[in-house]
């Protein structure tokens, strides 16, 4: 079982991924080049560091080699996810899970050696097909800084439309992807669907758009 953790890059999925892990009671060690994304996980982590991931030497220094995982959670700077997944090999970590921006990124990641590569958003769809199966639903959950899931009850004015009169999608590009009803769950409704009073609506879309879609 990995009982030690190196969390490099401390965007908002580095920053989770540390504080869960620190909650699951793991050694869990962080490295950002931002002093103050460093100093905000120092209530809950084992050790903080500030540094350049894509220098090998200052990793070695850390004694990176010795930990059990490393999470490769840079953000838009492909060139350092990369070579810090390269170092990290190099120095022999058992395990680097990578975060990728895309399929490019990812089959970049896969050669030089990652052995689990995330998409952090599509994780979260997954996690919501759960959460629909078992009709517990979050209120909002963030994919991206610019996109989204929002649930919420259908307004009145909704009542006795179907989805093709409410046309939502075509109006604002937010997507309804699901509906629970008092006895069910309704995944990808059809265009006939009509809204009820009571339904609860599950949309996917751009933040602004969803904070705007229930005023349709």
């Amino acid at each position: 079982m990995m009982k030690t953790y190196l969390v490099v890059g401390l965007g908002r999925f580095g920053t989770a991924v540390a504080k869960r892990l620190a909650e699951l009671k793991k050694e869990v060690l962080v490295m950002d080049v931002n002093e103050d994304l460093v100093q905000q996980t120092a209530n809950f982590v084992t050790r903080g560091v500030i540094g350049d991931s894509k220098d090998k030497e200052v990793l070695r220094a850390l004694g990176a080699g010795n930990y059990d995982c490393a999470v490769v959670a840079i953000g838009k700077d492909l060139t350092a996810s990369i070579l810090t997944t390269m170092n990290l090999k190099e120095l022999g970590i058992p395990m680097v899970v990578c975060k990728a921006q895309d399929e490019s990124h990812k089959k970049v990641l896969e050669k030089i050696g990652a052995d689990r590569v995330v998409f952090p958003e599509r994780e979260m769809a997954s996690r919501l097909a759960q959460g629909l199966a078992s009709a517990n639903v979050m209120e909002y959950i963030e994919l991206s800084p610019d996109y989204g899931i929002v649930e919420f009850e259908a307004p009145a004015k909704w009542t006795g439309k179907n989805l093709r009169e409410l046309n939502i999608r075509a109006k604002i590009g937010v997507n309804i992807i699901a509906i629970r009803t008092q006895t069910k769950i309704l995944v990808s409704p059809s265009a006939d669907y009509e809204i009820k009073a009571g339904n609860i609506i599950v949309a996917l879309g751009d933040s602004r758009a969803l904070n705007s879609v229930q005023k349709l």
